[in-house]
């Protein structure tokens, strides 16, 4: 399917890049910047399961069990019984973020298409190295194909990931080829703008000033921050870089990427390798960052009634 853009639309979306071009870009280069942005997010979500609550969706924590590892997750439910559970992996460069940043994102997927959502809080980097965050990820989608929450046991499931997280759904898929039992367990996957080569696709390494929401310049940087030690070419060995894994057995995938993303390559490529495999829906954005799901434009929320549509298609659930 090919999204379509009427001139108000693309407008609007320029609008908003235009107030972006103000804004101060996201990078990682110390321990102190995903401190100060962790402490402000925790800040601005104090009351979140009270907004939840008067929106009729319930919240649960569990522990996840897997692997030897106990990893928290963050439960959301709707009042009808679910057909479908998303597993959430949230973004954040794999140093900020937290399971709840998700929960206006999540809910809508909770009243569009009568899911429940398992949304992951992954440890964090610097704190953890990728290889522990990586290792919660796959914990958690084992705790659950494995049953353990037994009331989605059947239930048609569903891996979404969003930047960072989007790397860590792909490489969850990935690690679960070693269990095709449960790697077939998923229905599809949905990826937002992911990272899937961690040396750098060809965007990244072009990436510019004039980049918006991301730093272009310090990108490749943050990615080697993340990963010491590793020359380019260990950085490029999947699961790290999902990119060069081998795909066979993967879901049907829905994926989007912006034109002015650094990371617009990562889906391109990764997409055009996926389709060798399963079946892939691909857009590319126009005039669209990084991010921009999470924007008040008509394009995003164009975006998600896709992926509404999507899921539901999935599985043929009613409108």
């Amino acid at each position: 399917m090919t999204l379509a853009w009427d001139s108000e639309t693309l407008e609007d979306a320029r609008s908003f890049n235009r107030k972006l071009h103000w804004a101060p870009r996201f990078k990682i280069n110390n321990r102190v910047i995903p401190l100060v942005i962790q402490s402000l997010l925790r800040l601005s979500q104090f009351g979140a399961d009270g907004k939840l609550a008067r929106e009729g969706i319930r919240v649960a924590s569990y522990s996840a069990h897997a692997d030897g590892l106990k990893v928290p997750v963050r439960v959301l439910r709707g009042a009808m019984p679910a057909r479908g559970v998303v597993l959430d992996f949230h973004g954040g460069g794999w140093a900020i973020g937290n399971a709840a940043m998700n929960d206006q994102l999540n809910a809508g997927l909770i009243s569009a298409c009568n899911v429940a959502v398992i949304s992951v809080d992954y440890r964090l980097a610097p704190t953890a190295p990728l290889a522990a965050i990586m290792d919660d990820c796959l914990a958690a989608a084992r705790w659950l194909l494995d049953g353990g929450l037994p009331e989605f046991d059947g239930l048609p499931v569903y891996i979404l990931g969003e930047s960072a997280g989007g790397h860590l759904a792909a490489a969850t898929l990935l690690r679960l080829k070693r269990r095709p039992d449960l790697l077939r367990r998923i229905d599809g996957a949905i990826l937002y703008y992911g990272v899937y080569d961690l040396a750098g696709t060809p965007s990244v390494r072009q990436a510019g000033a004039d980049t918006l929401v991301l730093h272009g310049p310090s990108m490749l940087d943050s990615l080697r921050l993340l990963t010491p030690g590793l020359t380019d070419e260990q950085r490029r060995e999947a699961p790290l870089s999902p990119l060069y894994g081998d795909l066979s057995g993967m879901p049907p995938v829905l994926m989007f990427a912006g034109e002015r993303d650094p990371l617009r390559d990562d889906t391109t490529l990764m997409a055009e390798r996926w389709r060798a495999v399963a079946a892939v829906e691909c857009h590319l954005m126009p005039e669209a960052p990084h991010g921009f799901i999470r924007f008040p434009t008509r394009m995003a929320a164009q975006v998600r009634q896709r992926v509404y549509e999507w899921i539901r298609e999935r599985r043929l659930l009613p409108e």
